[in-house]
């Protein structure tokens, strides 16, 4: 067997109402005064003052960082570090979305003083120490509750990437419950995204593509594609959240170690260029990239199929692949996702641009299990398009 290193978090709690222990938690692990790290729209949910109260109940005192964005740019991260040093904080607690979970492991990092961010970025150049951290996610997608990586908006579109062990959580807190009141459109693009993470970790080129990340992968897929339609449309099924909650966390230990590839490489480009959130961005290119890359490499589809979509075990090969692409679109367009690039007023003559700044997402398109050059990314637009 090849050699191969699996990292996870040291401690992973999940299950009905888990908020409402975050302020033990914190008080046994952490101490008495901490950050919490979360974005505007936490803010009008009830979520935040459900966590404050139970921290305020352990007497905890919260110093709270509110100001979050989507994709978040390298000014608020160290808005947030600037005001956590002032504080004297004594540990970090991220609840929302993938980007307030991002913003909350480099804060952990940065709150010391003894890092920066721009050497932070690329693979294993945060080197730590770090405070206490601990995760909440609130949205079933992106996995960055047990992932090593964070990602950056720098200049004005292009993204970059914190990747380094040091930066996952000591624990994930995962309370279902949090993904109730999630809307519909969120629910499917944040799905679909956790799926893409299962899929591509599963199909990874990566030296690093391991049993273990494997089986995680086919387990998250068991999960979501038997869940996402119901949680989609009917969004107050506490199992199908429930799935979809714990698919997304085992599709972020899968990728966290076996690394995701060309679909993120050419979805990265257009939440940079055209602000469209990344989990739809991904449904976006997902059948069109597969479909490419399963001209050369059908296997890992063909394997991961009937996971998602019993029905296909009774295919084989190339037939049983090429169907797992034909199925992936049709279940977006189930969850009722925009279908096209021109669905998302992108302009065709845009696509040439996109397919040359996919190229500088170099980190991930190694692990692409073919090749793809800057004609062949031009090509998955236009077929996207």
């Amino acid at each position: 067997m090849t050699p191969f290193i699996f990292n996870t978090v040291k401690s992973i709690q999940f299950g009905a109402g888990s908020l409402g222990r975050l302020g033990d938690l914190v008080r046994r692990d952490m101490g008495t005064r901490v950050m919490l790290i979360t974005d505007p729209g936490m803010m009008r949910t009830g979520i935040v003052e459900r966590a404050l109260g139970s921290l305020a109940a352990a007497g905890v005192a919260v110093d709270l960082f509110s100001e979050v964005e989507a994709d978040p740019p390298e000014s608020v991260i160290l808005a947030a570090v600037a005001q956590a040093q002032a504080a004297d904080i004594q540990g970090i607690v991220g609840l929302g979305g993938g980007s307030s979970l991002d913003v909350a492991k480099l804060v952990a990092v940065l709150a010391l003083g003894r890092e920066e961010l721009k050497a932070m970025y690329g693979v294993g150049n945060a080197k730590g120490p770090r405070l206490p951290l601990i995760l909440v996610p609130t949205t079933a997608g992106t996995g960055s509750e047990v992932t090593p990586i964070s990602i950056v908006t720098t200049g004005t579109h292009e993204k970059m990437g914190v990747v380094s062990p040091v930066i996952l959580p000591d624990i994930a807190l995962l309370d279902p419950e949090l993904t109730l009141g999630l809307p519909a459109h969120i629910t499917a693009a944040t799905g679909i995204d956790a799926m893409v993470h299962a899929i591509e970790a599963y199909a990874s080129a990566s030296a690093n593509n391991n049993p273990v990340s494997r089986i995680l992968a086919t387990q998250a897929l068991t999960l979501m594609g038997r869940s996402i339609l119901k949680a989609v449309h009917e969004g107050r099924d506490m199992a199908a959240r429930a799935d979809m909650l714990l698919g997304s966390m085992l599709a972020g230990q899968a990728f966290a170690n076996s690394p995701v590839a060309a679909v993120h490489a050419l979805a990265y480009p257009l939440g940079g260029h055209f602000h469209i959130p990344h989990g739809l961005s991904n449904a976006l290119v997902l059948p069109h990239v597969l479909r490419f890359n399963a001209v050369t490499a059908p296997q890992p589809y063909a394997e991961l199929a009937p996971f998602a979509f019993p029905e296909l075990a009774k295919l084989e090969g190339q037939d049983r692949a090429a169907a797992f692409c034909d199925h992936l679109a049709a279940l977006s367009k189930a969850c009722g996702l925009p279908q096209s690039l021109r669905d998302m007023k992108i302009p065709e003559d845009f696509l040439p641009r996109l397919a040359a700044d996919a190229m500088n997402q170099t980190r991930l398109l190694v692990n692409n299990p073919r090749p793809v050059t800057q004609p062949d990314a031009l090509a998955i637009y236009q077929a996207a398009y």
